[in-house]
C-alpha cells in the first residue's frame, strides 16, 4: 500500500468527520482486495495463468543458469593449462553470459509485472464497480482497502459480499456498456415506443 493511497484514505476519512458533523454516525466499510483477488474465481485462473508463465520462465533460467555454472566449472579448471590469453577470452565469454542471464531476468521480470497488470486490471475495475454499488445501495460513506485500517470490526469487513457478488457475476454488464466486451447474457435495452 502506497503512502499516497494511505494518505488519501486517511484525508477522506477527515473530510467526512469535519463536514458531517457527526463522524461517528457515518457509516464505513473495509474490503481486502488482495484476498478478493485470490478468492475470486477469475482470479484464481488468472493467478494459475501468471504461475504457468512463471513456470516456464523459470525453466529458461534454470537452464542458462546451469549452462554458466558448467561454464564457470570449466574455465576454472583450464586456467592452468591455457594460455593467458586464451584463459582470458574464456573469462570475457563467462562474463558476457552473466550479463545475458541478468537481462533475461529483469526481461522476464518485466514481462511478468505486464501480463499480471493486464491480467488482474479488468477483475479489479468490475470489483470497484461492485465496490461502488454496494456502498451506494446500502448507505456506506466510505469504503477503504483493509490495508489502511488497523482494526476492522468483522461486520464492517464487506471483503466476502465482494467475493459472493463478483462470482455470481455483478460487474460484468457494465463493462461492456464501457467499451469492454459485452456480456451476452445481458438484457437487451427495449426500443422506444413511436
Amino acid at each position: 500500500m502506497t503512502t499516497a493511497r494511505t494518505a488519501l484514505a486517511f484525508a477522506a476519512l477527515l473530510f467526512t468527520a469535519t463536514h458531517s458533523g457527526v463522524a461517528l454516525a457515518q457509516r464505513i466499510g473495509v474490503v481486502d482486495l488482495q484476498r478478493a483477488l485470490i478468492e475470486t474465481e477469475d482470479g484464481r485462473k488468472a493467478k494459475d495463468q501468471l504461475k504457468k508463465l512463471f513456470e516456464q520462465r523459470q525453466k529458461t533460467l534454470d537452464k542458462q543458469q546451469n549452462d554458466l555454472k558448467a561454464m564457470k566449472e570449466n574455465v576454472e579448471k583450464q586456467r592452468e593449462v591455457l594460455a593467458r590469453e586464451v584463459w582470458a577470452k574464456k573469462v570475457e565469454d563467462l562474463q558476457k553470459a552473466l550479463a545475458e542471464l541478468q537481462t533475461t531476468y529483469m526481461e522476464f521480470q518485466r514481462e511478468l509485472q505486464a501480463k499480471e497488470a493486464e491480467m488482474l486490471r479488468p477483475i479489479q475495475e468490475r470489483m470497484q464497480r461492485i465496490v461502488k454499488r454496494l456502498g451506494q445501495a446500502d448507505g456506506y460513506s466510505l469504503i477503504v482497502d483493509r490495508t489502511v485500517a488497523y482494526f476492522v470490526p468483522s461486520s464492517s469487513d464487506l471483503t466476502d459480499v465482494l467475493i459472493q457478488r463478483y462470482n455470481a457475476g455483478e460487474g460484468k454488464e457494465e463493462a461492456g456498456a464501457k467499451g469492454g466486451k459485452a456480456n451476452p447474457n445481458a438484457a437487451k435495452p427495449k426500443a422506444a415506443p413511436k
